[in-house]
């Protein structure tokens, strides 16, 4: 296939590319100029993507790391690196966001881009790692030094098509592949296709060892890629098992797909929320949804605790005998938070099967029926049994039941949620939820396919 189009499409333009060099070189001239007149020992570097020329088009984000010698006490580097960035900030007119890593950072929007300030140690190998970010400016330096320049448009089309397919990002919120891991997977295989050809294959647990290190042993990741800057870490450690499956069936779709072109662009979707709605009622499914307040706090800590919960009520009401067939979460990152529920049975009888212990064990046995009346017990297989009323013969009931003060603790709650949940729970119809997520709980495979 021809990528001429596509990469016109998907590369920066000359324009962009020479404005995101001009300010990160403006930013970086600065910061180390500062450090220079304030007699603080640090290098400035340019890392990530730009750094790197494996940006795609409006994706230019400028990283740029003050890198501190490795004795410098780490209160020193926080205040300085932090003092340092709201210098730059007060020079080139930039709000100052503060966000944690290992340590505070600073981002910024300076010149129309999105400009992180992170301070961090100068490493010269693994070994030597002192906090998470220090080794991002030698994952710079290798890619810089392996990746030859016809293979920087290969990363371009590898980047773009898993975006669209919905595997590309580490955030938590997505599970998927990193920029740095998409590098190696090109500078490994070659190019684009290569990658796809070489991923139909691949099976849980495959490993990539660029460096010969002969530490994947020490991994039991779904994908395990040996950073070549550091022989005990796996590039691939936050992509999740489902995301590297997505990417499996997504090549294999693209590779006998007829409309190829269409993987690197968004999907045409016309949503009309009445035909949403129509086809949730033809499954004839129970739809429960409901909302909340969520508080505010970084997102890579937001999503966790977000899918934590849905998953954690997802299996009491399973536990329960509440069938759910399908639960998943939706937010604005703002305010708001909806947990959708797609229920087989949400209404079951009044009576349940408690079991007890196998009849052979006799004191446990006394002690069951001591317990329940022995005219209660019977047996079922070779289990003591007997039958009970149930508490909860509605899962809306247990839902409301769980989410005040005195019972959420019968499921585990993200720590940040418990109160905003007890507090702003309810539930809400169907027709208030987003319809994009609406769409994509109906037609959980369409990113994969064209």
């Amino acid at each position: 296939m021809d990528y001429k189009a596509i990469l016109d499409d998907i590369k920066p333009t000359a324009e962009e590319k020479q404005h995101v060099d001009r300010v990160s070189l403006d930013i970086m001239n600065f910061l180390q100029k500062a450090c220079d007149a304030n007699g603080i020992d640090a290098k400035v570097a340019l890392v990530g993507s730009v750094a790197k020329n494996t940006a795609l088009k409006g994706k230019s984000d400028i990283d740029i790391f003050i890198a501190f010698p490795l004795g410098t006490d780490k209160k020193y580097l926080k205040e300085k690196g932090l003092e340092l960035a709201h210098l730059c900030c007060d020079e080139f007119g930039g709000d100052a966001q503060h966000h944690f890593a290992s340590h505070p950072y600073v981002t910024a929007e300076i010149g129309n881009c999105e400009v992180d300030i992170v301070p961090c140690y100068a490493i010269e190998d693994g070994s030597q790692l002192k906090s998470a970010v220090d080794r991002t400016i030698l994952h710079t330096r290798y890619v810089k030094e392996n990746l030859k320049e016809s293979q920087e448009d290969e990363v371009l089309l590898l980047k773009r098509f898993m975006a669209m397919t919905g595997t590309y990002g580490s955030e938590f919120k997505v599970g998927g592949f990193a920029g740095y891991l998409c590098e190696l997977l090109i500078i490994n295989y070659g190019d684009f296709e290569g990658t796809l050809k070489s991923a139909i294959n691949w099976k849980f647990g495959h490993t990539i060892d660029l460096e010969g290190y002969g530490t994947a042993g020490n991994f039991k990741d779904p994908l395990i890629v040996i950073d070549p800057t550091d022989k005990n870490r796996n590039v691939g450690a936050a992509l999740r098992l489902d995301k590297m499956a997505e990417f499996i069936q997504s090549a294999r779709n693209y590779i006998f797909s007829d409309n190829k072109k269409d993987y690197f662009y968004p999907l045409k979707r016309d949503l009309n929320k009445d035909d949403i709605l129509n086809e949730f009622k033809q499954r004839g499914s129970d739809l429960i949804a409901f909302r909340f307040d969520i508080p505010e706090m970084p997102l890579d800590t937001l999503h966790p605790q977000l899918r934590k919960t849905c998953e954690a009520l997802e299996r009491k009401l399973n536990s329960e005998e509440f069938n759910v067939f399908k639960a998943d979460y939706w937010s604005d990152e703002v305010e708001n938070c909806i947990i959708l529920l797609e229920m087989t049975t949400s209404k079951i009888n009044n009576v349940k099967v408690n079991v007890g212990p196998k009849v052979f064990i006799t004191q446990a046995c006394e002690n069951f029926a001591a317990k329940y009346g022995r005219q209660n017990c019977y047996v079922q297989g070779d289990f003591l049994v007997h039958t009970q009323e149930r508490e909860f013969n509605d899962a809306r009931e247990l839902i409301s039941h769980i989410f005040t003060r005195e019972h959420i603790g019968l499921i585990k709650v993200g720590k940040n949620l418990k109160n905003i949940l007890i507090n702003t729970f309810e539930f809400i119809d169907i027709e208030e939820v987003d319809v994009e997520f609406l769409d994509d709980f109906l037609n959980p495979g369409q990113y994969i396919v064209r």
